[in-house]
Formats: C-alpha cells, structure tokens, sequence
C-alpha cells in the first residue's frame, strides 16, 4: 500500500497504565495534618512514579514481573486506506476504546508512532468537547472551531445538523440542562456533518434510542460511501457487519485477527471454533435438563434425513431435537432459535403439533422435528439453539443450550433460486423465494 493511499498508519504502539496503590488512612487529627502538608511532595512523586515506564523492558513484557502494570495495547500495527470503513471488535478490557483514544491523541502510546493524514473528528463519550455552560448552539460552533473548521463552513452545516440532533428546542439552553440521550443526539451530529475527513466513533450510539441509532447508523453508512474513513467500536455485531468491510480484533491489547468483516465476526462470536451439526448424550445424568426432561441429541437434517452441515439453499433443512420425559405429567414446549453469522437472531419456531399441542405427556423418548423450507434463508453460517420450558402443572425452564449446532447455507448460482438473473451479492438475513407478478399494460400514448 503506498503511502499516499494511507489515511491511519499504526506502527508499534504499546500503551502501559501503572496502576495506583491504596491510601493509607490515617488513625489521628495530627497525623492528617502532617499527611496535608506533605502531600504536593507525595502527590508528585505519585504521579512520576505512575507514569515512569523507564524501568520496563517492552520487547519482553512477561519478563517485567509487575503486578501492577496494566498492558492496554500490545505492539499494535496496522495500515488504513482512505475511505475504508473499519470496526473494532474485542471483549471488555481488549483494549478497544484505548486504542481510540490513542488515535484520537487524547493520550500518548508509551511506545510506537500513529500517523493520522487528515481532519479527524471523534466521539468516544456522550459529549465530548462540549461545555456544559454553554448552550447547544455555542458548542456546535465550538466542535467546529476545534476541527478547524471556518465559521462560514459550521453555517452552511448548521441547519443540517439541527434537523438531524432534533434538539431545536433546546438550542440555546445550556448543556448542563440537557438529557444524556439529546447530549448524544447533538455531539454525533456534529460529529457526522461537519465533514471530517476521518471519523472515530466509539460505543456511544447505544445511549440514543432505537430510532436515533437507526438514523445514526445510517448517517454512518453515508459518511463510508463517500469516501471518508470511520473507525468504529462496537458491540452490536450486526451493525459492524452493516457498515464495516474490514474488522481487526482485539484481545489483552493484541491483534488477533484483521480481515473480512463477516469472517472475523464470525471467529469473534464463536472462538475461532466451529459448532458441529450434531450432539448427543449417551449418559443421560450429565444430559441438559433436570429431573421433568433431559436432551439426548439435536442435528440438522437435509431433505434425505441425514445429518448435515452443508445445505443447499434451494433445499429444505430440518432442526430435530431428541428428548426423555422422566417424569410425566407435563406440558411441554420445545422450541428453536435460529442466528446468521453477525448475530442476528432470525426467527423462533415453537412446537405446535397438535398432537401434543396441551397436552401433558407421559415418561418416554420423544423426536420433534421442525423443517425450514428451500429458498428462504440467505447464505452464511446458521446457528441454532434449542431450548425447552414445561408450562403445567408449574412453569420451569428444563434447558437452553445456545448456538449447539450449526451448519452452512449456499448459493449454487444455478437453477430456481431467489436471486433471479442477478449473478452479485444480495443483503438481508434471509432470502424468501416470493411470489412476483407483472402486467403488461400496453404502449404508452
């Protein structure tokens, strides 16, 4: 990648918190006197010490031996073209939101360099850089101000972003008096439309409401397609596969993986490891359940009834739990959820047979099977849970095994399939094979 095509160049960084240690509290009126006047002392040679990484070796961070050092971010390096999109996905305490704030230059790396080649703006906490004093208007001009942004280039955007905040009411009310939701409405405007040619953007979102982080996340695609590059954190993996085409994942401050955005949330959600098609007990006391019901096997099945991991999508798939009922007398609900690979849950499917349907049912070994029919789920890696309550004569959760199997849904491009002529990919959870019909109405006169 030359350099000219480089928006975010990340080179080494390592960043190290020493972590405090616990006052002392003293147990006298003098003693506390005495503790105040030397505390500018103390105090500075607190903070010295705190942030004196002189002592550490940084190419062999095991061999410090500190119990008190927190590695954030670990020899830390990758290149971001202009106009990529990408997301940061990592467990809590992966180093995600250090990493932004490094970018950001809210704090120094303690090794390692970061060039950054263009305006960047940033919204890592609900209203930063917003004073609370002053009012929605006088911070909207303040951001820009601090962007480098020209008072004429705030006013052809302001309208814009006070359409978008829907704070107008409260524009010139101090902050101080806002709610965390319309801080947040009004600091992603800004944020968004006052055209930075790179914009990090942090967790935040999950503060608005639904309807607002639908607006931002949208507002977000429009800033990718542009050509502008955003780095995004977040858990909802969902909205990571939406608007990321590349993921780099994080775990104890290290890269673990960069690539593909579906691919990398995939291994994030499940490990790096594969669910299998099937699983069973044979010794039923270590079987999922209690003493009503217990799971002896879940698969998934194709049309020709055997186990599966790869389906067709034209092809019909089956989810079959087998159960025991040790003690009978029960009504009893067994029941499916199906996830894509970004985490999106699908749909559920509850038992409904009217055989069954409630009824209490006696001790014995029962096989429920649920089919799903050809050409409605879209590609990628399906999970399923299986789960089962019993409803009378008292309601009791007897298991939920989460994401146990799963198994793989292709395009064969060929023959009677949802995607018609068109030879590209298609978006959405899943792909229904509906029913279309077109009239010609003759030549226009």
């Amino acid at each position: 990648m030359s350099s000219s095509d480089v928006a975010i160049r990340v080179n080494n960084v390592t960043k190290v918190y020493r972590l405090g240690v616990k006052e002392e509290v003293e147990d006298s009126l003098v003693s506390t006197f005495a503790k105040m006047i030397r505390s500018p002392i103390k105090n500075y040679k607190k903070y010295h010490s705190l942030y004196d990484f002189s002592d550490l070796d940084f190419d062999n961070p095991e061999a410090n031996g500190a119990s008190n050092i927190l590695w954030a971010l670990r020899d830390v390096s990758f290149d971001v073209k202009k106009g990529e999109v990408v997301g940061i996905i990592g467990r809590n305490g992966a180093g995600k939101s250090t990493l932004l704030k490094v970018l950001s230059r809210i704090t120094p790396p303690a090794r390692g360099s970061i060039e950054i080649r263009g305006r960047s703006s940033s919204l890592l906490e609900v209203g930063t850089g917003f004073h609370p004093e002053l009012t929605g208007r006088e911070n909207v001009y303040l951001n820009g101000t601090v962007l480098g942004m020209r008072k004429k280039e705030v006013d052809s955007r302001f309208d814009e972003i006070v359409e978008f905040s829907g704070v107008e009411k409260f524009l010139d009310t101090p902050v101080k008096r806002y709610s965390s939701g319309m801080v947040v409405r009004l600091a992603f405007s800004v944020a968004a439309h006052l055209e930075p040619e790179i914009l990090i953007v942090d967790e935040v979102l999950a503060v608005g409401d639904t309807a607002f982080q639908e607006k931002c996340l949208s507002k977000m695609e429009d800033v990718g397609t542009s050509g502008k590059t955003v780095f995004f954190v977040s858990h909802n993996m969902a909205a990571i596969t939406r608007l990321c085409e590349r993921v780099i994942m994080l775990e104890n401050g290290q890269i673990v993986a960069d690539g593909p955005a579906r691919e990398i949330v995939n291994e994030y959600m499940h490990g790096g490891a594969r669910a299998m098609s099937e699983r069973s007990w044979s010794d039923l006391r270590t079987a999922p359940g209690d003493e009503i019901a217990r799971l002896r096997s879940v698969r998934i099945k194709g049309e020709d009834g055997r186990t599966t991991d790869l389906v067709d999508i034209r092809s019909a798939v089956a989810f079959e739990v087998t159960f025991e009922v040790i003690d009978g007398g029960y009504v009893l609900l067994p029941h499916f959820l199906l996830r894509n690979d970004e985490g999106l849950e699908l749909f559920m499917t509850i038992d409904t047979d009217p055989k069954w349907r409630r009824k209490k049912r006696p001790k014995g070994i029962y096989i429920s099977t649920v089919w799903v029919p050809g050409n409605y789920l879209s590609e990628g890696t399906h999970y399923v849970t299986t789960s089962m309550v019993a409803l009378e004569p008292r309601s009791v959760a007897l298991f939920d095994e989460d994401d146990i199997i799963c198994f793989e849904v292709f395009d064969p491009m060929e023959g009677e399939v949802s995607r018609g002529d068109w030879m590209h990919s298609l978006p959405g959870a899943v792909r229904p094979m509906l029913k279309w019909e077109t009239e010609f109405d003759g030549v226009a006169s």
